[in-house]
């Protein structure tokens, strides 16, 4: 798996767990993303505080984010902010 595809199925790991409904708190979500495919393209862990954090299919660390209040921060694996997204709750 090259760099850029790596990239890309984060971006769309990201993308997808911010589509997803409000985790509850207190519950402990883990998540598979696959391609067209069906082979894995990489999972995420939702902790009890809400905060996601994406691998790549192997396990790598990929990112993370974090929602406060109705705002949802994003950054990449050394932990460097990479977005914001702001919303009404």
């Amino acid at each position: 798996m090259t760099r850029a595809n790596i990239i890309g199925a984060t971006m769309i790991a990201i993308v997808l767990a911010l589509l997803m409904p409000t985790v509850a708190l207190a519950q402990v979500q883990n998540r598979t993303f696959k391609d067209a495919n069906v082979r894995e393209v990489g999972r995420s862990v939702t902790d009890a505080r809400g905060s996601t954090t994406f691998y790549d299919a192997m396990g790598r660390n990929t990112g993370r984010s974090v929602t406060n209040g109705s705002t949802t921060t994003t950054y990449d694996n050394m932990g460097r902010q990479t977005g914001t997204i702001r919303g009404s709750k």
